[in-house]
C-alpha cells in the first residue's frame, strides 16, 4: 500500500504502518496533553500502541489460519481505523472461509481471557477512557477494547469479519459472485445507517460508514473480476497494438509518443522484439524535469518487467501484477519476443466491456488494441 513502511516480518508476512497511524499517535498525544497533561498524553499513546499491537495479533490470527488452507499473506498494514491483511486470494469455500474470518476475533477474545487470568482485569464499559495516572487499569481497558474489537468485528458488513462470515453462509446457498453481491448490499446498507448516527455527534463513525460503503463495494467488485479472469488467457485481455521504444532512444522521443498517442507506459524492446523495460508517462515527466530530454530511456525505465507466455493463465497476469506491483506484464511467445501486455486498465475495461456484453445479451469482444481501449473513452 502506498504511504506505509516496513516494521518488521514474521513467517514472509511483512507487518507494514500507514504514515496516518503516525498522524493519528501525534493527535492524540496532542489532545491528551492540552486535556490533562504529559502523563495522560504517554498514557494514551501507550495505550492506542499497545490496541494496534492487539490489532496485528487479529491479523496474525486470519494470516495463521489462511496459512492453514495454503493461502498466504503478503502483508499486514495498520491504519488509523484498523489492520488490513492482504492476503494473496480468500477461500471460496464456505466453510473455509468462515474459518479464516472468525479467527481474528477470536484472537481478541483470547487476549482478552489472558489478561483476565493474568492481571484479574474486569469488562468495565467505563475503563477505555484515558486516564491522568500512568497505566491505570491498563488490562482492564485492554480487555474492554478487545471484546469491543471482536464484536465490531462481527457486524455483517465488508470488509468486517462478519461480511466475510455473512458471505460464507450465504455460500452454502448460492455461488461466490452472488453471495458476494448479496453480502455487499448489506454491508452499504449498514454503512448507511452508521453513516446517519455519525451525523447526529460522532465524526468518526461517519469515517467508518464511508469506508464500509466503499470497501463493500470494492469486495463485489474483485468478486467479479474473480470470476471473470477464471478461465481465461493472457491473450485474452492483452494489448496487442502498441508503440515501443529502442533502447537508444531518449526522453525527447518518448515524450513525443506521449502527446501523439493515446499510451501510458511504452515498451523498450530491442532488435529482436525482447521486452528490455518499461517506460511510464510519470517517468517521461520526472525525466524531463530532472534531466533533460536528451536522457537515454535506459536510464529511467523500469526493469525487471515480469512476463508470461500468451497462453498463461490470466489469474497468473493478475497475481504478477499484484505481487510485482508493476504497471504492466509483458505477454511474449516462444522465443521471448513480445507480443503485447497487459495493464490493469485494459483489463478492467475489458471487464467492463464483458459485463455491459452479458447484460445486452450480446457477446464481448475478444483481446483488443490500445485503439480499442481508447474509443471506449
Amino acid at each position: 500500500m502506498a504511504w506505509s513502511f516496513k516494521l518488521f516480518e514474521v513467517g514472509g508476512t511483512s507487518v507494514r504502518v500507514h504514515f496516518t497511524f503516525l498522524l493519528l499517535l501525534v493527535w492524540l498525544g496532542t489532545v491528551f496533553w492540552l486535556q490533562a497533561g504529559p502523563v495522560a498524553a504517554l498514557d494514551g499513546i501507550v495505550f492506542v500502541t499497545l490496541l494496534f499491537a492487539c490489532v496485528v495479533l487479529h491479523e496474525f490470527g486470519h494470516v495463521v489460519a489462511a496459512r492453514h488452507y495454503g493461502i498466504k499473506t503478503r502483508d499486514i498494514t495498520l491504519l488509523p481505523i484498523g489492520g488490513l491483511a492482504a492476503l494473496d486470494r480468500m477461500p471460496e469455500k464456505p466453510g473455509q472461509e468462515v474459518v479464516v474470518a472468525l479467527a481474528g476475533p477470536a484472537v481478541n477474545v483470547a487476549i482478552a481471557g489472558v489478561l483476565m487470568l493474568l492481571f484479574g482485569a474486569k469488562v468495565d464499559l467505563t475503563v477505555p477512557q484515558i486516564s491522568s495516572q500512568f497505566g491505570a487499569d491498563l488490562a482492564s481497558r485492554l480487555v474492554t477494547v478487545n471484546l469491543a474489537l471482536a464484536i465490531f468485528n462481527l457486524i455483517p458488513a465488508f470488509p468486517m469479519d462478519g461480511g466475510r462470515v455473512l458471505r460464507a453462509l450465504l455460500g452454502f446457498a448460492m455461488s461466490y459472485q452472488a453471495a458476494t453481491r448479496v453480502a455487499a448490499r448489506v454491508g452499504q446498507a449498514l454503512a448507511i445507517v452508521f453513516g446517519f448516527l455519525g451525523l447526529l455527534g460522532n465524526p468518526f463513525l461517519v469515517l467508518i460508514a464511508i469506508f464500509i460503503f466503499l470497501a463493500a463495494g470494492a469486495e463485489a467488485y474483485s468478486a467479479n473480476m474473480r470470476d471473470f479472469v477464471r478461465g481465461r488467457h493472457a491473450g485474452d485481455v492483452m494489448i496487442t497494438e502498441f508503440e515501443s521504444l529502442e533502447p537508444n532512444s531518449d526522453i525527447d522521443h518518448a515524450a513525443d509518443l506521449l502527446l501523439k498517442t493515446t499510451q501510458q507506459e511504452f515498451p523498450v524492446v530491442d532488435g529482436a522484439r525482447r521486452l528490455r523495460g518499461l517506460l511510464t508517462r510519470q517517468s517521461i515527466i520526472e525525466a524531463l524535469a530532472a534531466s533533460g530530454g536528451k536522457t537515454p530511456v535506459l536510464n529511467v525505465m523500469k526493469r525487471d518487467v515480469p512476463e508470461r507466455p500468451i497462453n498463461a493463465p490470466l489469474e497468473a497476469v493478475v497475481k504478477l501484477l499484484q505481487e510485482k506491483a508493476a504497471p504492466a506484464v509483458g505477454i511474449v511467445d516462444a522465443d521471448k519476443r513480445l507480443l503485447g501486455y497487459v495493464t490493469w486498465e485494459n483489463m478492467a475495461e475489458f471487464f467492463m466491456l464483458r459485463a455491459a456484453g452479458m447484460q445486452s445479451g450480446r457477446p464481448a469482444a475478444p483481446g483488443r488494441s490500445s485503439q480499442d481501449v481508447d474509443a471506449l473513452r
